[in-house]
């Protein structure tokens, strides 16, 4: 570790002892002292007071402008008011029903309005919504086999948990990956139906419906690959995926949990002009609270109907995240505010490479909508294999000294991005922007030094 991220360790231990104390009590009686693997990072990580709008407070009282917005999920930023007043008026009125209400026709209406899909079924999280999608998929082409790319999260289902973070020799070659199971627990018969792609390579994909004629069911995937920071379709490869699986009888499947709320008014089948056979929505739909949906052609999820797929679950259509979604879609998602977030994010992203230009660091900034991410790359990363290449304890350095500055620039771990909530404001970009111009100069000395020595050896 080079002194300049021992700095920052340092100078993060010192801000956040409670943080510090509340972990070593949490690991008493949770494993790693979170609840989801995704939060725990060493030394150890930031405990949340409260939140609002885009900043949260930790519990040694220090605040932060937020851009991790729960892995992207908040798109709306923290008690939206919107979505507030909506769900305050759902407490009083029944918080579980598990019977039909109206509201589930509203927001299947919003939905089908918005998205190339003529019906949807809810659920709660996007592990969900992309296994039921799946499932679906399997019964509609009456195949077993799915494709996903390499490096791709599609949430913690048995189809979903292979060659998510492999890593080499296991995951073979980059032009005929192996399929490697995400961990222990996953069935060696599940792994054998989830055939990999490598990511911006239609010639991967081809291969696996020539070697495997008549038993894929569908390709699934992120239309922005978001689980390596953020890697960006090439010209040309989703609709080459379209054509692939149109071709081979397969339905094509855009995982849209990350990218559905936060591209555009009408997700990647707009922002990208490729229509999906099926659409996986979850996150920033429910403006805080737990919502999940899936949609289909009605051929397909005629399937539900006639008794031959089934679909449950007690949480669905929770009265109180369908009042949350419902605001969502008709107070926070609108073109006005996606105006006001692109023009932040252009803003940010336009402060990020001048700042990268000045201090002579290599590296660039990758954005989409609300996305975007400072990649340590010399080059455009194109699939997974390009991002397992990033100098680690230089990300490390960057997210803390972020951190310390009162910015938490995207969650911790390098394969996430920043989200631009529609609360953020000009004021919290230019702290953003003056955080980084603050550390930029000591990450290109550190990036030049790891330079030289790996020269020398």
């Amino acid at each position: 570790m080079y002194p300049a991220l021992q700095k920052e360790l340092d100078t993060f231990v010192r801000r956040t002892p409670k943080s510090a104390e509340a972990h070593k009590k949490n690991l008493k009686r949770i494993p790693l002292g979170v609840a989801s693997n995704y939060r725990a990072y060493d030394p150890y990580p930031i405990f949340v007071k409260e939140a609002q709008g885009s900043h949260f407070r930790d519990l040694d009282g220090n605040d932060y402008i937020d851009h991790n917005l729960c892995f992207g999920a908040l798109m709306a930023g923290h008690c939206h008011p919107a979505v507030m007043k909506a769900v305050e008026k759902r407490l009083s009125t029944g918080t579980m029903f598990g019977m039909p209400h109206n509201m589930e026709w509203e927001l299947a209406e919003e939905i089908c309005n918005r998205f190339p899909v003529e019906t949807v079924r809810f659920g709660s999280s996007g592990t969900e919504a992309t296994m039921h999608a799946v499932r679906l998929a399997r019964a509609a082409t009456g195949r077993d086999k799915i494709v996903k790319f390499e490096g791709a999260y599609h949430g913690l289902h048995d189809s979903a948990l292979v060659s998510v973070k492999p890593h080499a020799p296991e995951f073979g070659d980059v032009k005929n990956p192996e399929q490697v199971p995400a961990g222990l627990g996953v069935p060696k018969a599940s792994v054998a139906n989830v055939l990999v792609a490598t990511f911006n390579d239609l010639a991967t994909v081809e291969r696996r419906f020539r070697e495997n004629p008549g038993e894929i069911a569908a390709v699934i995937l992120e239309p922005i690959l978001m689980n390596v920071g953020l890697c960006l379709p090439q010209k040309g490869f989703l609709q080459g995926l379209r054509e692939i699986a149109t071709k081979n009888g397969a339905l094509l499947i855009f995982d849209e949990v990350k990218t559905g709320a936060k591209l555009g008014w009408g997700g990647a089948s707009e922002y990208f002009g490729v229509m999906p056979d099926m659409i996986c929505l979850a996150k920033s739909i429910g403006g805080g609270f737990p919502l999940a949906a899936f949609g289909t052609h009605r051929s397909v999820m005629d399937l539900i109907s006639q008794h031959k797929v089934f679909h449950g679950g007690t949480y669905n259509t929770n009265p109180v995240s369908m009042a949350a979604g419902l605001a969502v879609f008709r107070e926070v998602l609108t073109r006005e505010n996606y105006a006001h977030v692109d023009k932040l994010g252009r803003k940010l992203v336009e402060g990020y490479r001048k700042t990268v230009a000045k201090s002579g660091l290599q590296a660039y900034v990758a954005e989409a909508g609300a996305n975007g991410a400072l990649m340590f790359y010399p080059q455009e990363i194109r699939n997974y294999r390009d991002w397992t290449t990033i100098d680690i304890d230089l990300w490390r350095h960057y997210w803390f000294g972020m951190v310390n500055r009162g910015v938490m620039a995207q969650p911790y771990w390098w394969d996430e991005q920043w989200t631009i909530s529609v609360q953020h404001t000009e004021a919290d970009i230019e702290k953003h922007l003056t955080a980084f111009e603050d550390i930029a100069e000591s990450l290109a000395a550190a990036q030049q030094e790891r330079m030289a020595a790996m020269a020398a050896h």
